[in-house]
């Protein structure tokens, strides 16, 4: 018999007998529900459901809004899924018509999990605690170190203004000076933070320092906090051991914060596998993928208000939060940090700048409105670009080798030494991009969605592009910690929407000289020459395999090295191979017609059938 780990005081999960399983993600506006079916000796992603989420008041029950998205599950599916008492249905055997064999959620509902980490050192200690939080789905409040610049009091007076639902310490290599991590913590202890669900429990807290210090520690939050000690995140200046942290956070969410939150003690009775966090089960799926396939990845989830980058290189996996990168409530702020004339330079038709500067506060005044014209859709998708373009920058200086040491961050990662801090995501070898969010999901053309994708990441060298079908990656995530090959399967078959192929080159050329020339044959014949500043897209669909053959001129790279020819076999996608000739880093005329000029000529070239 084939089982799976339960969550607390439930029965093992028998997965050869499942056969109808639901899946909900509880987000802060919108529950979103699936079936996953067996369908032959196959799992399909069959009926999709929504419902407004019900975790504040009127209703301060979140299983309210549970119900009324698996019923309308049911409703689709023909199969009744919520009993007349609202709660589930489970299916006694193969023949009964109604119910369910698993079901399982993730949950950002009420501001997911939000926390505040601490540590020494803001660059080394406090810079691990941050990575195992953004890990763990945790969106972190502030990081408080001893050379943040903050004096004691400013310390103090800023953690009892926040109310996290809990709080991880780190600090110290196990062995050293046990005096700087006993600070922070005695800095903490006497602000007293309250939790955000209510002061009728304590405030958890995560020791993950320098086991040398623990006593103390213990005894420092002896009353008034549930603390928890976990191993060292930093045991020594080259080793960073994140897992026990993180597992530490996923129970502490469950057993405290989601015990508290509005109709969560309810959902979690219902569940029959531990609630994640819905960014927690985004990276679960994207290393779970990445590991299977030996592929580099990365995922950006773009939200209304914060942008989610996930990573995977080398094995090694990062998560940053943009949270005022976003394309509703964080509008303002994008076009503030791009700067209005960034976000400008992808537009091609002529606009008003003060009427978009209204166009904005319109937008953060009525966030659920959708473009109703070409210019208001021309205009989001540009803002979208630099959203993306910032949020990949803000990653990419996060996601780094760890400072103060010439060595890679995980002991099991076989890179060569590097400088210390440089940052591991390395866009020549990034095999796969997947886009998840409003604007990138639900563009009008699928082609819009890979030229964001590829004007705002810049991928460099052969990069598939993809998109997230429906956002059911959260699903799958958690799915995958009870039936991996199911959640695997569907991912394949229902989520992933493969886009096809970026063929870029790295280097820069004066425009209308020679970059490099494509021949592609198979399925598909084609072939051309790029100058520099050009684009083309060659149709290849998704069952569709050729061979790739690409010869840069002597100054560009294109994976094997500057003027050195690629050979790839690929398989399309629903919009092809884009091949790229403009650059890396990807610059634009500075002349206004020229720009104008260029953005309209590759827009046309990536829609054009």
């Amino acid at each position: 018999m084939s089982s799976s780990a339960p969550a607390a005081g439930k029965p093992a999960i028998d997965i050869s007998k499942l056969r109808y399983i639901l899946a909900t993600d509880c987000g802060s506006t919108t529950t979103k529900a699936i079936l996953v079916e067996k369908v032959g000796d196959s799992w399909r992603q069959t009926q999709r459901a929504e419902a407004p989420t019900t975790v504040e008041e009127p209703f301060a029950n979140v299983t309210i809004g549970v119900s009324n998205s698996l019923t309308e599950i049911g409703e689709l599916a023909g199969r009744r899924f919520i009993a007349d008492d609202g709660t589930i249905i489970r299916r006694k055997n193969d023949s009964d018509p109604d119910g369910c064999d698993l079901y399982i959620s993730t949950s950002s509902a009420g501001g997911g999990l939000q926390m505040v980490v601490a540590g020494v050192v803001a660059q080394m200690t406090a810079a691990s605690a941050k990575r195992a939080a953004l890990g763990a789905g945790a969106i972190v409040m502030d990081t408080i170190a001893s050379n943040d610049k903050r004096r004691p009091h400013e310390r103090i007076q800023r953690i009892r203004e926040l109310r996290p639902d809990m709080v991880l310490i780190s600090g110290g290599t196990d062995g050293g000076n046990v005096q700087q991590v006993v600070q922070i913590a005695e800095q903490i202890a006497p602000a007293k933070p309250r939790p955000r669900f209510g002061g009728e429990y304590e405030l958890p807290v995560i020791y993950a320092g320098n086991k040398d210090a623990a006593p103390q520690v213990r005894v420092i939050f002896s009353k008034g906090f549930d603390l928890a000690v976990v191993d060292n995140l930093r045991p020594t200046l080259e080793q960073e051991n994140l897992g026990p942290a993180r597992d530490k956070i996923h129970d502490v969410f469950l057993e405290h914060v989601m015990a508290h939150a509005p109709g969560y003690d309810k959902l979690m009775a219902w569940s029959d596998a531990p609630i994640m966090p819905t960014p927690g089960a985004v990276g679960d799926i994207l290393q779970r993928i990445a590991a299977r396939d030996g592929l580099n990845a990365v995922c950006v989830d773009i939200g209304g208000a914060t942008t989610d980058v996930f990573s995977v290189f080398g094995g090694t996996f990062n998560r940053t939060v943009s949270a005022n990168l976003g394309m509703s409530y964080s509008i303002s702020n994008v076009c503030a940090e791009a700067g209005m004339q960034n976000v400008l330079r992808w537009v091609h038709i002529d606009m008003d700048e003060r009427e978009l500067r209204n166009r904005v506060k319109n937008k953060m005044i009525r966030p659920t409105t959708i473009p109703q014209s070409a210019e208001a859709l021309v205009f989001e998708q540009a803002v979208a670009r630099e959203a993306l373009r910032l949020a990949y920058v803000q990653h990419k200086e996060f996601a780094t080798t760890l400072k103060g040491v010439q060595q890679q961050r995980t002991v099991g990662d076989l890179f060569a030494q590097q400088a210390s801090g440089q940052t591991i995501v390395d866009d020549m070898k990034l095999d796969l991009l997947v886009a998840s969010g409003g604007v990138l999901s639900h563009a009008p053309k699928m082609e819009q969605t890979a030229a964001m994708l590829v004007d705002s990441f810049e991928p460099q060298g052969f990069t598939q592009l993809a998109k997230d079908s429906i956002f059911m990656m959260p699903h799958l995530g958690v799915l995958a910690s009870v039936h991996s090959a199911a959640a695997m399967e569907v991912f394949e078959r229902d989520c992933l929407v493969r886009l096809g192929w970026s063929v870029a080159a790295k280097g820069e050329g004066k425009w209308g000289r020679k970059c490099f020339s494509y021949r592609v044959s198979g399925a598909v014949s084609a072939s051309g020459e790029l100058a520099c500043g050009d684009v083309a897209l060659v149709r290849v669909g998704p069952e569709q395999e050729v061979e790739v053959v690409v010869e840069p001129a002597k100054e560009f790279d294109l994976g094997a090295g500057a003027g050195k020819p690629v050979t790839r076999r690929v398989k399309g996608g629903t919009v092809g191979i884009l091949f790229d000739a403009r650059g890396r880093p990807l610059t634009l005329p500075e002349n206004e017609a020229d720009r104008k000029a260029a953005v309209a000529r590759w827009a046309q070239v990536w829609e054009t059938r």
